[in-house]
């Protein structure tokens, strides 16, 4: 089981990577986030049944673990001795200028919005979009078209 969790997040790790910097602005809380969502993922690990694709699992619990931390006025500091070693990482600050100021837009968002347009991004269809988040088809692709309007007047 250990193994599978560890080939998983090594695999799908950019997910975790974005999620923070789309929730986090200092390079600390981003961190403390990764390892939050990682710790989150590895307790939920033993339920998921494979029902839907990895890859939606940990963008599901990852945004849930934004969402919830970011509602905390501190992020707790999690016992973390459970997670394996391999996952206590450094995230690598070494985006562009212009990179930056795309996630700085990004941030400004909702939480919705994050999530919307983050998925579809990566390419997830209208179907998965609506399924991680919650909403339907239809509101994806009215949200979406909001979120690209709101994006292209800033």
């Amino acid at each position: 089981m250990k193994e599978h969790f560890i080939k998983s997040i090594n695999k799908h790790q950019n997910i975790i990577y974005k999620v923070c910097r789309l929730y986090r602005n200092s390079h600390e809380d981003q961190e403390d986030l990764f390892q939050e969502i990682v710790y989150q993922l590895w307790k939920s690990y033993p339920k998921f049944k494979g029902e839907s694709k990895i890859s939606t699992w940990i963008y599901r619990i990852a945004f849930n673990t934004a969402i919830v931390t970011f509602r905390k006025k501190k992020i707790s500091v999690t016992n973390y001795e459970n997670i394996p070693e391999k996952f206590h990482p450094t995230l690598e600050n070494s985006y562009s200028e212009k990179e930056e100021r795309i996630f700085k837009l990004l941030r400004e968002l909702n939480s919705v919005e994050k999530s919307i347009i983050t998925l579809y991004l990566e390419d997830y269809s209208y179907k998965e979009i609506a399924s991680i988040i919650g909403i339907s088809e239809n509101n994806v692709n009215v949200k979406l078209n909001r979120i690209k309007n709101k994006l292209k007047s800033k």
